[in-house]
């Protein structure tokens, strides 16, 4: 008798938005591919002509392929159909630009707060080689965040925050600070991208809390610069201020080398 193939079934716990609903899983090479819905809007406004109407949605044979968050160390994407809302008035037909991507982009809102928390301590070139991905989409990911008036839900309890730079391009003086949401360490949030690495660019961040939040930080953690310091002592009254222990232990790194340099020319 020919021996018998044993099969296992693998269960994993997935962290999606609430309005995403998944439909099945399958595996291509080292890719997972995520077939998802959403629930569709009741009326739809005319991008063209801006009638308001009741929806009248034409569906499509041709799926969108977008990618999403690593899943185990391994890229993983969303599909949907096609779904189209026709105007009654002008007969413009305009795609359904599902909420977890903005028009015109191949990755989910999730895929760029992760590209960007990745760029915090590296270069767009290093991010782009550990995802596979070119470094003008990442590039783009973070222009996009830095020119969009983003607004934080006023709602949102927020304690500790943290402010870093990054660096465009590499060899050249192009910087961006983030404002990232870490109340929960488990699962930090951008919540701003703003041009510039100086303390007016930390307080442009700042000002999108608004003052009751800003209130209510207890802590803000940054590099070892003056600029982001000083920003939070002006804006935030009631948070301490914590040394990021990356740039920490690299001071501490850097110190010990020279020491270790030092003592060999002696010898």
């Amino acid at each position: 008798m020919g021996a018998q193939m044993a099969t296992a079934t693998v269960q994993m716990d997935l962290d999606v938005p609430d309005e995403v609903e998944i439909f099945g899983c399958d595996r291509h090479e080292n890719t997972y591919v995520f077939e998802v819905g959403w629930q569709w809007p009741q009326g739809c406004t005319c991008g063209k002509c801006g009638h308001e109407q009741a929806a009248c949605f034409e569906h499509k044979h041709d799926f969108r392929v977008i990618r999403d968050l690593d899943i185990l160390g391994q890229p993983s994407f969303w599909t949907y159909q096609v779904v189209f809302h026709r105007c009654q008035r002008c007969g413009h037909r305009q795609e359904l630009i599902p909420p977890f991507r903005r028009e015109r982009a191949n990755y989910t809102y999730r895929f760029e707060e992760m590209v960007i928390r990745m760029s915090i301590g590296s270069t767009i070139e290093d991010v782009g080689r550990r995802l596979g991905v070119s470094a003008e989409m990442v590039e783009n990911i973070l222009d996009t965040w830095a020119n969009e008036e983003k607004t934080i839900d006023p709602q949102r309890k927020i304690t500790d925050i943290g402010l870093d730079e990054i660096s465009l391009k590499k060899g050249h003086k192009m910087y961006v600070t983030i404002l990232t949401d870490l109340t929960d360490p488990k699962r930090p949030r951008v919540l701003a991208v703003v041009a510039g690495r100086d303390e007016a660019a930390a307080r442009k961040c700042l000002e999108k809390l608004s003052p009751a939040q800003r209130q209510q930080i207890r802590t803000h953690r940054t590099d070892m610069c003056k600029a982001y310091p000083a920003a939070c002592a002006k804006l935030l009254p009631h948070s301490t201020h914590v040394v990021d222990r990356f740039h920490v232990a690299k001071r501490l790194g850097e110190v010990v080398d020279g020491l270790r340099k030092k003592n060999h020319a002696l010898a």
